[in-house]
This record gives structure tokens, sequence and C-alpha cells, in this order.
């Protein structure tokens, strides 16, 4: 009697404990709360390492952030398989180089949308997934004032964005960022 009534008590409590683990268990794919952006100027460009950043065989290209109307189509549900209103791009240092209307390229890359973003006046957090390099996550703070410089002088050597970038099970800390309009 004491036996079943343990083994009872047992079940129960493992029928409790997995009940928990269930109520707290995360979505599935992001949430329209993975994803803001609160900015009161443009800041929108193509973000270019000012010193190469490596992972691997990978090399970091730029760092893409849209315009307000892209982050709220993104939030608002309209999402594109190919687009994001932040996005970053890596190149395989290994594929062959091709001819390109802005002059040579690697001919392989890797685009990685977002599954989570925040984007202010003052910093950029990205996360997402990708087949090439797993889970990538950039982390910087934004310089307004040499960003409006920068824009000013239509781009240039100066650092607007700095951060820690992770991918391919590897982090690189203080990525250095320059800021380009884009053609």
């Amino acid at each position: 009697m004491h036996t079943r009534l343990l083994i009872g008590a047992t079940i129960a409590a493992a029928l409790a404990v997995a009940s928990c683990d269930r109520a707290v268990a995360p979505a599935e794919g992001p949430t329209a709360t993975a994803f803001s952006h609160s900015t009161t100027a443009d800041i929108s460009g193509y973000y270019m390492p000012a010193e190469p950043v490596r992972m691997g065989r990978w090399s970091l290209d730029h760092i893409f952030v849209g315009q307000a109307s892209e982050f709220e189509s993104w939030e608002a549900g309209s999402r594109s398989e190919t687009f994001g209103p932040v996005m970053i791009q890596f190149d395989d240092a290994a594929s062959p180089l091709v001819a390109t209307e802005l002059g040579e390229a690697h001919s392989v890359t890797a685009r990685i949308l977002p599954t989570r973003y925040e984007v202010t006046d003052t910093a950029v957090s990205f996360e997402g997934q990708s087949p090439e390099l797993g889970r990538v996550r950039f982390d910087g703070r934004l310089d307004p004032d040499a960003l409006a410089t920068s824009k000013r002088n239509l781009g240039g050597d100066g650092v607007v964005l700095i951060g820690a970038l992770t991918a391919g099970g590897e982090t690189a800390r203080n990525v250095r960022m320059r800021w380009w309009m884009g053609d």
C-alpha cells in the first residue's frame, strides 16, 4: 500500500514538473516583441568594418541598417526571406573573386537575417541564424555625432559603430565600423 502511494506521489510530482516545463517553454520562431526600433534620426546605411574581421574562412563584409519604413513593415509582420531591416553579410574568403559593378568581390556570401533586433539612435543589437555560421550576434554602440559627420562627408574613415560580433563559434570584440550610404 505504501509503495503504491509512493509511486502515485512520484508520478503526480513528475507530471506537475512536466506541465510547468511546458508552460514556460519558449515559442517556436521569433515573436513580434523580438523586433524593436526606436530612432529619431536616419541611421540607415551600410556599416563597413574599419579593419578586417575574420571568423574562420568568413570575412565580415557589412552590417546593413534600413530606413524607418523597412523596420515598420518587418515589425508589422511583412517579412522577406532575402531582406530585413537589419542584416549582416559575410564573404567566404576562400571563394573565387568575381567582377562586380563595384569592383571584385568574393563569389560566395552569407546574408544573415534577424531573428531578433533592437535598434536605437545609440545602439544596434542583432541576432540571426545562418547555416554557414550558426548563431550570429552583434551588440554595438552607435555614436550619433560621428554618424552625422560621416553622413555630411558622404562616408569616410571615421568610426561610427563599435561592438562585439559572434559568428561561427568565435567572438571578435571592439569591431569598429564606418558608415557608407551605399550605391
